[in-house]
């Protein structure tokens, strides 16, 4: 075993122990579930920045920077706009909701605002969709060994998912924010050590500039360059505004206050983090040009390209990204699976060690699900897409609309899912997933799905109005 590696697991088993011993202390739904609604704004701050800074966010996106350039900022910048967004305009409007009525998954807001038809089917369909970002993560893990210790892909996969499940299933959003705390301190010390010594090993900034591919079409630019750039806001922003995993975070918040000042606070360390990864992507392709997988660029980077100590931290700091975002999609699927499906439509009259106990089935269940996934989907940015593409388009219009109109009923929110997820799937398979240029197959599903609530909406209302309507009644 090399030391890169031997220092890994030792922080791995480090996360398992302070998770196991934290949650001894949980024993309802309401800890695992929402934390208590204790969280204070430096506790709900890291452990939505440890949850938003995944594989996407470092591997992907340095990935993305290798391949693109400067223009893979919006991947991460993107999730920071919806942070700032979340804040400020949903956040405190949903947790007051949340407080007042003892919400504590996504789903109670939606059957609450439209009724159990919509929570069951949102459930159903983001417990599957999940699935594809819990794999993203553990296939950066996998990439991560590899570069390490050759370690194969789906030994990678296993690896990581033992560790996040373990740590997870102990104490749910308790064990999290605090394991979270932790995971957050290494990742931003390891970056921040790793990329000025990563470009002064390359050379400074004019030898990223000295590349082949500096003087490609867009790689330079930084609103559009091969396949990345603004468009990934029509994808990413929303699916951060309104992502189960989060908001159910934010219903952890203390008070309006905490969310304001947490959820800001990672919405602009995510806007300057989102620099990074993209520049040790263009900075491993100065001495890597030729990497068969561009997804390889970040650990290929800190593994040959740095000093050893150096090297190892900024591998802790990665491995730290894909771990807490792990849990934060365990904390998903465990929540949703538990008391959305089995609580509400399974076993209402459970009681709450039973629905606990499901939650960790589940989060268990959902580990394994998970590994199985990692191990056939190729890429990261692939998983990741698919997921936010799905958020975006089922969630956005339901959640939004639900928070400021009162007269919009069940109907208005099948409608947006249904024409939302239609459109989704047939723009991607008319344009193998390309769009119609700026118009990429999520965008058009947003709008797609506004459009359908607001013109299920507008017609219920004027029949609702009309003479025959008030004859009939």
């Amino acid at each position: 075993m090399n030391l890169q590696l031997a220092f890994l697991v030792g922080y791995s088993i480090l996360l398992i122990v302070l998770g196991l011993a934290i949650g001894r202390a949980v024993k309802t739904t309401g800890v695992f579930f929402v934390a208590g609604r204790q969280l204070g704004p430096a506790l709900l701050f890291a452990t939505l920045l440890a949850a938003n800074i995944g594989a996407g966010s470092t591997v992907g996106a340095a990935g993305l920077g290798y391949r693109d350039g400067l223009s893979a900022w919006w991947w991460v910048g993107s999730a920071g706009i919806g942070s700032l967004l979340l804040a400020f305009w949903i956040g405190p409007k949903i947790w007051r909701v949340a407080a007042s009525h003892d919400l504590r998954t996504v789903g109670d807001f939606l059957e609450l605002r439209y009724g159990p038809s919509v929570r069951g089917i949102v459930a159903t369909l983001l417990w599957f969709g999940t699935l594809a970002i819990l794999a993203g993560q553990l296939i950066a893990v996998a990439f991560i060994l590899n570069v390490v210790a050759g370690v194969p892909k789906y030994a990678g996969c296993i690896i990581g998912g033992v560790v996040m499940t373990t740590y997870f299933t102990a104490g749910g959003l308790l064990t999290s924010a605090w394991v979270n705390a932790v995971q957050i301190v290494v990742l931003l010390v390891g970056f921040g050590v790793a990329l000025p010594m990563s470009l002064a090993a390359a050379g400074g900034w004019s030898a990223v500039l000295a590349t082949d591919a500096a003087t490609a079409p867009g790689y330079l630019s930084f609103w559009h360059g091969g396949g990345s750039g603004w468009i990934f806001a029509a994808m990413i922003v929303p699916a951060f505004i309104v992502s189960p995993g989060i908001l159910q975070k934010v219903y952890g918040a203390r008070d309006e206050r905490a969310i304001r000042i947490g959820v800001a606070a990672n919405g602009m360390v995510l806007l300057l983090f989102a620099c990074i990864p993209p520049l040790l992507g263009m900075i491993a392709r100065v001495h890597h040009p030729d990497l068969a997988n561009h997804e390889l660029a970040l650990a290929t980077v800190l593994v040959h390209e740095l000093p050893l100590a150096v090297g190892t931290l900024g591998l802790a700091a990665v491995f730290s990204a894909e771990v807490s975002s792990c849990d934060a999609i365990l904390f998903m699927l465990s929540t949703s699976l538990s008391q959305d499906l089995y609580r509400r439509f399974v076993n209402p009259r459970a009681r709450d060690a039973r629905v606990l106990q499901v939650a960790r089935f589940a989060a268990v269940g959902g580990g394994v699900l998970g590994v199985a996934l990692a191990i056939v989907i190729p890429t990261v940015i692939l998983a990741l897409t698919a997921f936010y593409s799905v958020l975006s388009v089922s969630l956005f219009v339901p959640i939004v609309a639900g928070l400021h109109s009162r007269r919009a009923g069940t109907l208005e929110a099948l409608a947006a899912i249904g024409a939302g997820i239609a459109a989704l799937a047939a723009v991607h398979l008319a344009t193998d997933g390309r769009g119609f240029g700026v118009w990429t197959p999520a965008l058009i599903a947003l709008v797609v799905s506004g459009l359908g609530f607001a013109v299920l909406l507008l017609v219920r209302l004027v029949w609702t109005e009309s003479p025959i309507s008030r004859r009939v009644r």
